[in-house]
């Protein structure tokens, strides 16, 4: 997400960009200290920002002035106005913006609004062949059909390699997630090996091999092969967080670890 922010006071500016990087940590910020720098980036190089966090009291030009400005440029923006004085909200209020946030600004405040914009920014990433969810069920797509394992457990291994977000994991780890009861004798390693080689074989026929790295005795998915509604509500994507609804990988009792992080996350948020 591409946010833009102005404040001729340093210190203030900071404290929002501190703010934002929180709330947001993979958004790509610009900031100004005078509302007429933006104005050039946006007339002479084109810039269109998804958001605008605006002082609106600035010397010269202000930041209702630059609201309109961005406004006439890109129609689509989201105006949020940050002021400590709220004599201004009605003036603010006639350039429809998307939200107003009174300093001292927090993290709260700025996700707060971030997740109520007037318009949502698209998805500028091409989505990729593979997708997985997690909220709810756990269910894995390749070009928008359902991948067929036959195991369960094969598809449980997944889930759990998922969950560690690119780590690679020894096969008695994972058989301590599928197994609550610790056992790893001669038996579990059997069983270990037929899952990895079933849910081998059903990614390979799928055409989607490339989400895992594996080792002779560790496994691993690769992040960047997929599209993953846990990894992308993690990153601050606000339609990822509002799909999370409270379920987390059901009915995977190993999972309620994550669940419950998730859970206290997007509630402080």
């Amino acid at each position: 997400m591409k946010i833009l922010t102005a404040d001729d006071e340093r210190p203030a500016l900071n404290i929002l960009n501190r703010a934002i990087k929180e709330a947001l940590p993979d958004a790509e910020l610009r900031s100004f200290t005078y509302a007429s720098l933006a104005v050039n980036e946006i007339r002479q190089n084109g810039y269109h920002p998804d958001v605008a966090f605006l002082d609106i009291e600035m010397p010269g030009l202000s930041g209702l002035e630059l609201a309109a400005e961005l406004k006439i440029n890109h129609s689509g923006v989201n105006i949020i106005f940050v002021t400590g004085f709220s004599q201004y909200v009605m003036d603010a209020l006639a350039l429809r913006p998307s939200g107003y946030v009174m300093k001292p600004v927090t993290k709260e405040k700025v996700l707060a609004e971030l997740q109520n914009l007037r318009n949502p920014p698209a998805r500028t990433v091409p989505e990729k062949p593979v997708r997985i969810q997690c909220f709810g069920n756990f269910c894995v797509f390749v070009q928008g059909e359902p991948l067929k394992v036959g195991r369960s457990r094969a598809l449980e291994m997944l889930a759990f390699l998922v969950d560690r977000r690119g780590a690679f994991c020894r096969t008695e780890r994972i058989a301590e997630a599928l197994w609550e009861d610790g056992l790893y004798d001669r038996s579990r390693q059997q069983q270990i090996s037929l899952f990895r080689r079933e849910l081998l074989r059903a990614l390979e026929e799928a055409g989607a091999s490339d989400i895992l790295c594996v080792t002779r005795d560790s496994l691993a998915v690769r992040p960047e092969n997929f599209d993953c509604d846990y990894y992308a509500a993690l990153a601050g994507d606000m339609a990822a967080m509002n799909a999370f609804l409270g379920e987390y990988m059901a009915p995977y009792t190993w999972a309620r670890y994550t669940e419950s992080e998730l859970a206290e996350k997007f509630r402080r948020s």
